[in-house]
């Protein structure tokens, strides 16, 4: 199946995406900072990266950002439960900035399922 990236600070979310995808028969590698995602993409190929917004180190957007200038086609979905403001807006952003698909957390697994066979087909 994929090679899926996700980034995420939270490791309940990190753990709970990836039982979920790992269910699938996907192959799910985690980084825990904007900078760790970054590298882990300079060592491996990612059919999909699945990057939160709100995060320490290095957020989601400039994260994003920096994902499309050195792999123009990455997949990309952004997650958010939100920060300062509502979430809507950072996922609106995050879309304008090149992620391919946008999601609210919290999200149940069939929603996560869905997304990426989704996504992947694509």
């Amino acid at each position: 199946m994929a090679n899926i990236l996700v980034i995420d600070d939270e490791s309940e979310v990190r753990y709970a995406i990836r039982a979920v995808l790992e269910d699938q028969g996907h192959a799910v590698s985690e980084a825990e900072t904007g900078t760790a995602g970054l590298a882990a993409i300079d060592r491996a190929r990612f059919d999909l990266v699945i990057c939160d917004i709100i995060m320490p180190d290095k957020e989601g957007i400039e994260t994003i950002v920096e994902i499309k200038q050195r792999l123009p086609k990455q997949k990309i979905v952004a997650i958010s439960g939100g920060g300062r403001i509502k979430k809507e807006d950072y996922l609106a952003v995050a879309a304008a900035v090149g992620a391919t698909y946008t999601v609210s957390k919290p999200f149940d697994a069939d929603t996560l399922t869905d997304m990426v066979n989704t996504i992947l087909k694509s």
